[in-house]
Order: structure tokens, then C-alpha cells, then sequence
């Protein structure tokens, strides 16, 4: 199973904020990205309605999500390929090397699967001892490095060129480059053998439809085109929320998918897959199975207040517009999930306490909402799960975290609402404010336990009159 590393959110984010390539890979990627999704958007006469009409499409396939899977699940199985539902990691994994053993796999290709790494499918196959080789090239980096990826889109966006033709140097025996347009070729011919000595490929979803029964992939690379083709058997994995009802719907969300994730049109690749190679065809595998994934997705649906965030398509809009993504990279989540949606979504799938961290470092901004194609509203999801932290909640087994910071708050609650007690404690504040160390207008170092308010900026006293007094001095 993939390693689940979220408690240590606070010091790898320390850690990151120290990498300046790190900061300015980060910084380059989100400002080239976040104008080129602006600049698509602008071009469409009128984007607004299409993402309001993709939203609701999108709402209406979670509701009735049940209906539409059964649906995508008898047309796969009518072409004579295979579905199974896994209801958490373990039992997918299970089936993916069931079937390779079944089959005798001893290599496969992968194209980038968000969900084959939440359930962690490249470890147990290589425990199994068959060798795993990812195809896109970003994917394929981060592999020889060791490496989890750091972006939805662009796993390998945290690596310089540098480091890229060092990795290569090493990995693959060729001479030093970082020649982007040699560094490709080298990935190209280390992938093509791959390719051909592969037995299984195995590949992600972004999409599914439930009303032609097919799913479908996009890439830039070609490179998940060749792993559900070439390889006699083809394993697809996908979240059981990533369906569409209709056709349109499909084509609307396939559109703001390719958008939102790279400021294109379309994605250089677009494959739809329903089945194994029919009679007729010349290219296909022998075997297609589809493993559609719960593995908490049915809590989430279950509960109102979250259900919107398996709207997500995926297309990484939010994390290219995240100050805190932008700052700390992927690496610092710990989990598969990064940035705004990741914040909502991990927690929700390996604890809200065990993932508290996430959600309280975003910054509420509201920048995330703005960029998603579909207005996914994650600010105020966000919001309901520090409300979890702060209270407590026996539905989703959240223990109150920060006692006193609710009996804190509870108190101040009380005071402001009593005007003579809230003047006297100003009184008494902006007499106390003189004992903390600082310059004449601001204080540098606040106490235990406010003593995180200024570990990275100062803040101003208080005024040694209250505005009630300055109000009446004016009148």
C-alpha cells in the first residue's frame, strides 16, 4: 500500500520553504500554466455557461452514481471485457495480480494513474516481482528517482533540468545532458523496448460515460495509447465518481478537463476504451478489465456536506493557482492528493485527524474556486473540516482537536458580546501589550501560547485609546 505520510505536513512544508529550486520551479510552472488556462478560457464565447452546465452535469452523475456504473458495467462486460468494484486498495490490488498471475505478466507499462497510486499498485507489483515501468515521462522520472509524484499533471514539475540529465546519467548510462529535446529522446528510447517487452498495461481514467460504456484517457505523449494497446491485457483503474451520464456531458468535461489542466483545447491524445480487441480490429489487448475503486469515495457521497469535491475532474486548475502549492510543492502533503483539492480530499480518505495539518494550512484565499472549471466550492469545505477539528464529529470519527482554542474562542465569544467587559479587557490588553519585546508600533515575540503569531512577521499594538473614545472626541 502507498505510504500515507500526512502527520509530517508541518515539517516537510519547513523543509520546502528552504528549497529555493524548489520555489522557483514552482513559481515558473504556476505562471505559465495559471496564463495559459486563463487565456483558453478567454477564448470560449461563453465559458461562464459552460462550466455552470458542466457543474451540473457533474452533480447529477454523483447522485446517481449507482445507475450510471451499473450501466458503464453491463456495456464492457456486452464487448467481452471485464469489471470489477473493489471496495477498498487491498481488494483492487488483489485483482490486478490475480490477473497478472493468472496470465503469467512478468512486465507492465503504466500510464499515469492518480488512483493506482492511492492504492498503491506499483509496490505490490513489484513485491510480486513484476517489473512496473511508468510511460509518461514525467511519471518516468520521479520513478528512477524513488520518488512519489509532486503534481496531478506534472509530476515531476519540483525537478530541474540538471537534475534531470544527473538522474539519467545515472539510470539509463548516457552521457550527461540537460538538453531538454536530448533528455526526451533518451526517456523516448528507454521507453520504446518497454513498450514492446510489455505483457499487461495498465492506465488511469479520466473519464467514463455510461452512456457509450467506454473510458477514456488523454495524454501529450501518446504514451498511454501505446500501454492499452501493444500489451496483450489492459487493466484500467478509475474512482468510481469519474463518469459522466451522457456523451455531452462527457464532451463538456472532457473539454474544461484539457483546459483547466494545460490551458489546451484537447490533450495531444484522446483514446476511448470499452473492451478487449474485436474481430475487426488490428490493435487492442486480448483481455480489458476495468477495476472501478470506492476506498471511502461512498462516505464522502454519502455526506452532504463533502459530496461536491468528487466533482473534481482532476485537471489540477486549483493547484496552479494555490499560493501554499506554489510555495511547498507536492511533496509536503504526503499523500497522493496535493494542493487545495487534496487538503479536502485526504483528509476525508485516511482521517481528518491524521490529515488536520492540510486542511488548516490553506490559506481560505478562494483562489482554488475561482479556477476550477466546475466552481468546486473547497474554501468551504475546508471551513466544515476545521469545524470538525474544533468540535469534534462521531460521524466521521473526528476528535476535538486544540481544547483550549475552543474555550478560547468560546470566551471571547462572550466578551464582545458585553460591551463594558470588553472595554476593560482592552484597557487591560494595551497595558499587558507593553511587556512583549518590540519596536514602539509593533511587537516581535508574543508568549506561549500565541507565540506562532509571530514566528514569521510581527504584528501592530494596540492602540492605547479605544475607538469608542476616538469616536466621541470626533463628534
Amino acid at each position: 500500500m502507498t505510504r500515507i505520510r500526512t502527520e509530517l505536513f508541518r515539517q516537510e512544508a519547513g523543509k520546502a520553504l528552504n528549497n529555493r529550486h524548489l520555489q522557483e520551479a514552482l513559481s515558473d510552472f504556476q505562471e505559465r500554466i495559471s496564463k495559459a488556462t486563463a487565456t483558453a478560457f478567454s477564448s470560449l464565447s461563453d465559458a461562464e455557461g459552460l462550466r455552470l452546465e458542466a457543474r451540473r452535469a457533474r452533480m447529477r452523475a454523483i447522485e446517481n452514481l449507482d445507475v450510471l456504473l451499473d450501466r458503464l458495467a453491463d456495456k464492457i462486460l456486452n464487448r467481452g471485457g471485464r469489471v470489477f468494484f473493489a471496495r477498498d486498495a487491498r481488494e483492487a490490488v488483489e485483482y490486478c495480480l490475480e490477473t497478472a498471475r493468472r496470465l503469467g505478466v512478468k512486465k507492465v507499462v503504466k500510464g499515469k494513474s492518480m488512483v493506482a497510486e492511492e492504492i498503491g499498485l506499483n509496490e505490490a507489483l513489484q513485491e510480486a516481482d513484476i517489473q512496473v515501468c511508468e510511460t509518461d515521462v514525467g511519471e518516468f522520472i520521479v520513478q528512477l528517482a524513488g520518488e512519489p509524484p509532486s503534481h496531478i499533471i506534472a509530476p515531476a514539475v519540483h525537478k530541474t533540468k540538471v537534475e534531470v540529465g544527473r538522474l539519467f546519467s545515472e539510470k539509463l548510462g548516457i552521457p550527461y545532458t540537460d538538453d531538454p529535446v536530448a533528455l526526451t529522446r533518451a526517456a523516448r528510447n528507454a521507453l520504446r523496448q518497454r513498450f514492446l517487452e510489455a505483457d499487461m498495461g495498465i492506465s488511469g481514467c479520466n473519464l467514463a460515460c455510461a452512456e457509450t460504456g467506454h473510458i477514456t484517457t488523454v495524454s501529450n505523449e501518446g504514451n498511454i495509447r501505446m500501454a492499452s494497446t501493444l500489451p496483450r491485457v489492459h487493466i484500467a483503474i478509475m474512482g468510481m465518481e469519474r463518469i459522466a451520464a451522457r456523451l455531452e456531458d462527457h464532451d463538456v468535461l472532457l473539454r474544461l478537463l484539457c483546459m483547466g489542466a494545460a490551458g489546451q483545447r484537447l490533450a495531444g491524445y484522446v483514446s476511448y476504451l470499452g473492451g478487449p480487441r474485436q474481430p475487426d480490429q488490428e490493435d487492442g489487448p486480448d483481455e480489458f478489465h476495468l477495476v472501478v475503486l470506492d476506498n471511502g469515495r461512498s462516505r464522502i457521497l454519502a455526506d452532504e456536506d463533502f459530496r461536491e469535491i468528487l466533482c473534481c475532474i482532476r485537471c489540477a486548475a486549483c493547484l496552479n493557482v494555490c499560493p501554499v502549492y506554489g510555495k511547498i510543492g507536492g511533496h509536503a502533503y504526503g499523500h497522493v492528493y496535493c494542493g487545495p483539492v487534496g487538503s479536502v480530499l485526504t483528509p476525508l480518505l485516511v482521517g481528518v485527524n491524521r490529515a488536520k495539518d492540510l486542511c488548516l494550512g490553506e490559506t481560505l484565499c478562494g483562489a482554488c474556486r475561482d479556477a476550477c472549471p466546475l466552481h468546486i466550492d473547497i474554501p468551504g469545505m475546508l471551513l466544515r473540516l476545521r469545524s470538525k477539528l474544533a468540535d469534534g464529529d462521531d460521524g466521521w470519527g473526528v476528535k476535538r482537536e486544540r481544547p483550549a482554542e475552543k474555550l478560547f474562542f468560546t470566551l471571547w465569544a462572550g466578551l464582545v458580546r458585553s460591551p463594558g467587559l470588553y472595554a476593560l479587557a482592552l484597557t487591560a490588553a494595551a497595558f499587558l501589550q507593553r511587556l512583549p519585546p518590540g519596536a514602539k508600533d509593533t511587537i516581535t515575540r508574543l508568549p506561549y501560547p500565541f507565540h506562532e503569531w509571530t514566528q514569521s512577521r510581527d504584528i501592530k499594538r494596540l492602540d492605547g485609546r479605544a475607538f469608542r473614545k476616538r469616536w466621541k472626541e470626533l463628534r
